[in-house]
Formats: structure tokens, sequence, C-alpha cells
């Protein structure tokens, strides 16, 4: 029988200690996406205007005087180009693109059936990434005018598609330049795409990289676990010997038939109290839960909570089940939560 109720060590060796880069990208997008939805309308304006040539876009850009790296931060997320991708085009661009006579980087590429040509202002620059281009989180709160980096990073996200780079660096996904005019595909394309990230990010809002982990288990347990089982996010288990109204608060609720488990996520990774407190709390839950035949069970990871080395022993030591934050370990809570429930 697997040993599900581990101590600080057991747990610490399956443990990940920092946040995971897709949940990273994930809690990015979710505190952004507000503002890309209010000025969503805005940025589709001047695509579906820019039907002359693809370098109108701009020129438009400039005259409705839209902040240059908000609408760059609209491709990346429509493209789902950001982050790495670009780190990985910067350290890559010189063997991607080719050079002129002058000795200028060009990109030529097919708009309409005809062949255009965008000689790069400024690329390649050394440690191309987000922050360089205004697009990272603290800099997206500042409204800054499109300048030439900007505008070579926004040419690639239009138009790399139809160049002859575009089997590189994953250029492939480059492509809304091909609908700049078309209203109705264009409408359809970024709404389509918005309603993903929306899915995304489950609703999180600003600095919750807590609330996104919790979002992740959920998730998984939905679908690992039968439709029999009612998994509930924040949910309450009543106790006869809790007198607060309501039930035990839990972060995650499983219940099946008559039978019930708690779950409590706690992820950090610069030290706070928050793992103190649980740790204060975990003897009393223990005991109130098994007095009335429910388990509980904690899903516990992060540089920070590992330093309070403590505090995560006391956990561990009143849980019945205890996990790291994987895949892995998302895998043995639910073999926990079958065993329990069955």
């Amino acid at each position: 029988m697997p040993k599900y109720n581990r101590n600080i060590d057991e747990l610490k060796e399956n443990a990940a200690l920092w946040w995971p880069e897709e949940l990273k990208k994930k809690n990015s997008l979710a505190n952004v996406l507000p503002l890309l939805l209010k000025t969503q309308d805005d940025f589709l304006s001047i695509l579906n205007l820019s039907k002359k040539e693809p370098f109108q876009v701009f020129k438009l850009i400039d005259v409705a005087k839209f902040p240059g790296n908000l609408f760059l931060k609209h491709l990346v997320v429509l493209s789902d180009y950001g982050g790495e991708p670009i780190q990985r085009l910067g350290r890559s661009f010189k063997d991607i693109f080719p050079k002129d006579k002058k000795g200028n980087y060009f990109m030529e590429f097919l708009w309409k059936g005809e062949k255009f040509k965008y000689t790069f202002e400024e690329l390649p620059v050394k440690g191309l990434n987000n922050k360089k281009l205004y697009i990272d989180g603290d800099n997206l709160s500042t409204e800054t005018e499109l300048n030439s980096l900007m505008k070579d990073m926004i040419a690639i996200l239009l138009f790399a598609s139809t160049s002859d780079a575009a089997d590189q660096a994953a250029l492939d996904s480059c492509e809304i330049g091909t609908l700049l005019g078309n209203e109705e595909e264009l409408a359809n394309f970024v709404k389509q795409r918005y309603i993903i990230v929306s899915r995304i990010t489950g609703g999180a809002t600003a600095n919750s990289l807590g609330q996104l982990a919790q979002s992740e288990i959920v998730e998984f347990l939905s679908n690992v676990l039968d439709e029999d089982y009612e998994i509930v996010r924040n949910g309450y288990i009543n106790l006869k010997g809790y007198d607060k109204g309501g039930g035990m608060p839990f972060d995650i609720v499983v219940k099946r038939n008559d039978k019930a488990v708690g779950i409590e996520v706690s992820f950090q990774v610069t030290t706070n109290s928050t793992i103190e407190r649980k740790s204060g709390q975990a003897a009393d839950r223990y005991n109130l839960m098994h007095k009335d035949g429910y388990k509980i069970a904690y899903v516990l990871d992060g540089a920070g909570n590992f330093q309070r080395s403590s505090a995560i022993s006391t956990i561990c030591q009143f849980s019945d089940c205890t996990v790291a934050y994987t895949i892995s370990e998302f895998k043995v809570l639910a073999d926990w939560i079958k065993s329990e429930l069955s």
C-alpha cells in the first residue's frame, strides 16, 4: 500500500520548490487580461483599417495614439508568442534573417499575393525579452509610444508566417497580418483567441499564483476522477465539534456519496506567515475531521515553505495525505482520494 502521509524529507524529495513556468505564464496573462479586453475594440479597429498596404498599421498606431507596448502585447497573446519564444528568437536572430547589401537585416514576406520587404530598424539586440519591449508586467502599466524595437517585433508577429523564415523559431504562428482589413475574420479570430485565454487563466485575479495553483489541482482532479466525485473549490465540511457556521473551510473539498475529504494548498517561494497559521491549526483540524470520519490532505511546496521546516513537519504529522506540487504528485493525491472515497 502506498505511503500517503509523508514526512518533510519525503515530501521535499518530490517538491518543485519554484513556481512552474506554465503557471507563471498563466498568472501573467491573468494580470493583463482586463486591460487587453478593455482595449480590444480599439486594437481591432487599427487592424481593420490597415487595408492599403501592410505597413499602414504603424501609421495608424501613431495616429490613434495607441500605446505601442499595448498593441504589441495584444499580438503576443494572440500569437501565443512571448516570453521564452521571444528570448529564443533574439538569440537566433542572426541565423534566421538575412542581411541586405547595406548590412541591414530584413524579412521578405507575402501579403495579399504580393512580396514585401521589411528592413529591421533595431533588431538584432542583445538580450531581447519582454522587459526590453515594455510588455512585462511592470512596464505594461505605463503607456509607451511605439519605438523602433517594438515596430520590428510587431512586423515579425504580423507577417513572419509568410516569410522564408516561417519554419524557424516557431514563426509559423505569426500569421495575424494575413487578416489585415478582413473585418469579420479578424473579429472572429481575436474574440475566439481571447475566449481561450480567459479559460486558461481560470478567472484568476492579479497576483494570484496561489489561486491559480488551486485551479490547476481542481482541473486535474476533474479530469482524472469519475463524474460521481463532486469537486468544490473553497468548500466546507460540517463537523460536530466545529462551532463556526457553515462548516470547516478547505481550499478544495472532494465528495462522493456520503464521504468527503478536505484539501489545503500552500505554495510559497518566499517565506511568510501563512504556513505557520496552517501549522497552528493542523492538529485541531485533523482531530475534528477524524472524529467525524473524514480525512484531510495537504498540497505543500515552495522554497519559502520548506524554510519553515518546523511548520511543515507539524502539518505532515497531522495529515492523511501530503503531496508536493507536480503532476506526478497530483496523481498520488488522486489515488488517495479514490482509496478514501471508494
